[in-house]
């Protein structure tokens, strides 16, 4: 026996070692993954991804299990658009928000009724003021009673409607601020400071508050907050605090206020300080005094009634008889619109009547105290038992132990969630079982495919895709790193687009903008050019990096005829939309620049800068005095010979002593027509007098030019120019123009 177990052993730790020998680079990665997601459910790090797929894992369950149906308990008056149409912009008239109040109670017979709104300054009546102020200059006493009575009654009228009846008025705490950010009156707390601190009870502490009048608040049978300052990090409303504090008290959210009055039963807390009742119905919260709000489904899971057919009488009475009763808006000028995980634009009130409707019937998630324990437990079982065993099983075996692992998982979640009522996380296991899957499954496509990328992270978002497969080829080549070279600039902008932008409306100055920029930008692409900025109506590019292009001085000159080109589409397509027409201006200059990821710690991009970046920008600017769309420089031309150009003029930019010239390139050399190269011819001749000085010859010349061909555009700004000179001889000419643009 001991020599039958002596030869087992060996052959055991041999197998043990072969296996790590193999796989102990994958177990140690996956052991590595298994560590990083227990340090994030532990709290020691945050991983943000996580976090993100634990709210959409929520934010899917939520919306898998919640009833969809009606609660007719409870309904929402709503200051909707019709009712906006009906009785005048928002806020009302107090007086016909006490009409309001007692249509409901009176001939409506509702429960209760609770605002989602606040009255927080008196009713301001135009005239009173002035009335007043007069009053009191001249001494009358007895006008500025009489004043102050009517500019009080508004307010004393609710007062009086509210008086003696279920309603439960709404205020709000701030997180931040000081003093200032105090008015109003605040309903009795429910703890006072000293029996709160005792209790220990843990809340939100609010820095300041806007509450209703004292008339109001005093009249009224209860208050209560109706902010959340909880929504997470997505800008989701997930949960809504059910308590907060103030100097130390403790104050009910407008949701338990109203159920308290509905049950007509007290707010209490339980010994361990984790759930809120009311009456026996206990809701359990978190560390915030926070319960994850309990959605019944999407809008109009309550009756809507709108605010003007109850003023006017004609709301259907057997829905509102008995009900718990909020008044709140739908209407988008009023801003009570959240997004929810059941939808994106939902209206505020109705969260708080979700809550509510979750009281009555005892519909509450929770997150139990182990949760963060067994989160741990559960990641660090499912990591090691998969860093050990997946590496070794082959591609089927490997997929279905994952698919079981993750099916598992998932239906104890699940089984918790339904029959437990208890939120346990799922996407940290459900990610840590796909990343060790992929990982190892992938691992050798993903160290051959990890150069291209990397180079598709540095310059996907400048270059089209097809250069970056060729750029992948030979990844070491290319860097982010500056470094100096000779390059093509192009600056293109849209003329006049200010005056443009204020005839339209803002949506449609930004999809006219978008459809222009997508079109020029895929004309930069399709002629190999690398996108480096939009700046308003502005294009900014290059060529020649970071893709090296013996030809980024004819590519470029091609993009810019090809987007001139474009335009006369465009312009259609434009009117047809009943767009305005659009003129641009393109300018291109080639030459030594510096490129590279450029900026700062904050910000990067990658980049050109230099003077010859300059010139290209002052060159574009030029549009604006030469009747050309598209100029470019003679570096720019002497690179990119297969073309034919136009000579536009030589001029002196300003920052710049060297004078350049400038011409406007007209289309492929080998396509132009023997007229077009005739016209040309004598255009040229015309401008070589102007240069020399002879104003009387050129003149000559362009009337002969005019006569023989088609006059252009660049004809008459010569002629306008000539006369000038003609009027007004030079005493120092050299044929070079300092242009004001």
């Amino acid at each position: 026996m001991s020599v039958s177990t002596s030869d087992a052993a060996p052959i055991t730790v041999s197998a043990v070692g072969r296996y790590l020998r193999q796989f102990g680079y994958q177990i140690v990665v996956g052991l590595v993954l298994t560590a990083l997601f227990v340090l994030h459910a532990g709290r020691w790090m945050e991983i943000p991804l996580i976090r993100q797929f634990e709210n959409m894992a929520y934010d899917v369950r939520l919306r898998t299990t919640m009833p969809n149906d009606l609660d007719r308990r409870i309904v929402i008056v709503d200051v909707d658009e019709a009712s906006l149409a009906s009785e005048g912009r928002w806020p009302w008239s107090r007086t016909r928000i006490a009409e309001m109040v007692d249509a409901l109670f009176d001939d409506y017979g509702v429960k209760v009724v609770g605002f989602d709104m606040v009255f927080a300054e008196p009713e301001r009546q135009q005239g009173l003021d002035a009335v007043a102020r007069a009053a009191q200059d001249a001494g009358r006493g007895d006008v500025i009673e009489f004043v102050e009575g009517v500019a009080t009654a508004p307010d004393r009228r609710l007062a009086g409607a509210v008086r003696g009846r279920n309603v439960v008025l709404g205020y709000y705490f701030n997180q931040s601020g000081g003093s200032e950010a105090v008015s109003g009156m605040l309903p009795e707390p429910l703890l006072p400071a000293e029996i709160a601190e005792m209790l220990g009870v843990p809340a939100l502490e609010a820095a300041g508050y806007g509450a209703n009048l004292e008339v109001l608040q005093t009249a009224a049978r209860a208050g209560g907050f109706f902010d959340n300052p909880l929504n997470d990090e997505d800008g989701v409303f997930r949960r809504i605090p059910l308590v907060q504090s103030y100097e130390g008290s403790l104050y009910t959210s407008l949701a338990v206020a109203v159920s308290e009055v509905a049950l007509d039963a007290p707010v209490q807390f339980n010994d361990a300080n984790d759930a809120v009742g009311i009456g026996e119905r206990y809701v359990p919260v978190d560390q915030d005094m926070a319960a994850l709000i309990p959605y019944r489904g999407l809008q109009g899971s309550f009756p809507y009634v709108s605010a003007t057919d109850v003023l006017h009488g004609h709301a259907d009475a057997g829905v509102l008889r008995d009900a718990i009763v909020l008044v709140g808006t739908t209407a988008p000028g009023l801003f009570d619109l959240r997004n929810t995980p059941v939808q994106k634009i939902y209206p505020g009130v109705e969260i708080h009547a979700n809550v509510i409707s979750g009281i009555l019937d005892g519909r509450f998630l929770s997150r139990p105290d182990y949760t963060v324990a067994l989160e741990m437990i559960q990641l660090l079982v499912i990591g090691v038992l998969l860093s050990f065993i997946l590496p070794g099983l082959g591609p089927n075996r490997s997929t279905a132990l994952t698919l079981a692992t993750l099916v598992l998982t998932a239906g104890i979640n699940f089984y918790m969630w339904v029959f437990k009522g208890s939120v346990l996380p799922v996407s940290s296991a459900m990610l840590l079982i796909l990343l060790h899957y992929v990982y190892i499954t992938s691992y050798g496509f993903i160290v051959e495919s990890r150069n291209k990328k990397a180079l598709m992270v540095q310059f996907g978002r400048y270059v089209p895709e097809e250069i970056v497969d060729e750029m992948s080829r030979d990844p070491g080549h290319y860097t982010l790193e500056g470094r100096r070279r000779e390059l093509t600039v192009m600056f293109s902008d849209v003329r006049g687009f200010t005056q443009l932008s204020e005839r339209l409306e803002p949506q449609a100055v930004t999809q006219l903008m978008n459809a222009y920029l997508s079109r020029m930008t895929e004309v930069i692409h399709d002629h190999h050019g690398t996108i480096d900025k939009y700046i308003g109506d502005a294009i900014m590019a290059f060529w020649g990096a970071p893709l090296d292009d013996p030809d980024h001085a004819s590519h470029a000159v091609a993009a810019a005829v090809a987007m001139r080109e474009l335009l006369p589409q465009i312009q259609t397509e434009f009117a047809e939309r009943g767009w305005p027409q659009i003129r641009i201006g393109i300018g291109l200059n080639t030459g030594m620049m510096a490129v590279g990821n450029m900026g700062s710690d904050f910000r990067m991009a990658y980049t050109v800068m230099g003077d010859a970046v300059n010139l290209g920008s002052r060159v574009e600017a030029l549009n604006k005095v030469y009747p050309a769309t598209v100029i470019v420089t003679e570096y720019t031309a002497a690179l990119a010979p297969d073309y034919c150009y136009r000579p536009l003029d030589h001029v002196r930019v300003r920052g710049r002593q060297e004078a350049i010239e400038i011409l406007e390139p007209l289309g492929l050399l080998d396509e132009m027509s023997a007229d077009r190269l005739a016209e040309l011819e004598a255009y040229r001749s015309m401008l070589d007098r102007y240069r020399a000085g002879d104003f009387d010859g050129a003149v000559a010349a362009l009337d002969a030019l005019e006569k023989r061909f088609e006059p252009l555009s660049i004809h008459a700004f010569y002629r306008e120019r000539l006369v000038a000179l003609q009027h007004n001889p030079p005493t120092d000419w050299d044929g070079i123009i300092a242009p004001a643009s």
